[in-house]
């Protein structure tokens, strides 16, 4: 045996032990090393730009939540007051008809007339009212009241009866109407003065 059959025996233990080296776990260099306060001082610095980067991400989502809560309520709300008033128009339309109404039904109970407003005619006047007060619709009282140029539009003024009627509307022309609280007609009416 000699030489060759040494060599390969040495050969045999050296990738043994090779193999063994290799299974067994290794430290690395950075285990070995230990951390230098420069190393400790990026990592903080860091970690703090994280948290700084979070809280703002965090403050963004709350105040996009809040614009989509205000945003939502204004959706809301808006909808709400359309559905209140879509029927203005129509119903501005049809304020000169009542108008023609009242003017028949208030002749037809003057004692001095002859014309009368029939049972029926007067049935149809209560169930329009009726259906007009269902959906917000509500006149507006002005004779007696203090002239509110928010309300009511002076067509003339004339002299006061009295002293207490002063500023005050003495008649009213044309009737002034609400739908729900928004004004739909002002009052046209005559002021003392």
């Amino acid at each position: 045996m000699g030489k060759k059959e040494k060599t390969a025996a040495e050969e045999s233990d050296q990738l043994q032990d090779q193999n063994l080296a290799a299974e067994e776990p290794q430290a690395t260099d950075t285990e070995n090393q230990t951390e230098s306060p420069e190393n400790k001082g990026v990592e903080v610095e860091e970690l703090e730009d994280l948290q700084q980067e979070i809280s703002e991400l965090k403050d963004k989502n709350l105040r996009m939540r809040a614009e989509f809560d205000n945003f939502k309520r204004r959706t809301m709300r808006e909808k709400i007051e359309l559905m209140n008033t879509a029927a203005q128009d129509t119903l501005a339309a049809i304020l000169p008809v009542l108008d023609d109404f009242d003017r028949a039904k208030k002749n037809a109970d003057d004692e001095k007339t002859t014309e009368q407003f029939s049972e029926g005619v007067t049935l149809v006047y209560n169930k329009l009212w009726g259906a007009f007060r269902q959906r917000g619709l509500r006149k507006m009282e002005s004779t007696g009241e203090t002239f509110d140029p928010e309300l009511h539009e002076a067509v003339t003024e004339i002299p006061a009866p009295s002293e207490e009627l002063k500023g005050k509307v003495i008649d009213t022309i044309e009737t002034g109407f609400f739908l729900k609280e928004k004004i739909i007609r002002h009052a046209k009416v005559v002021v003392g003065k």
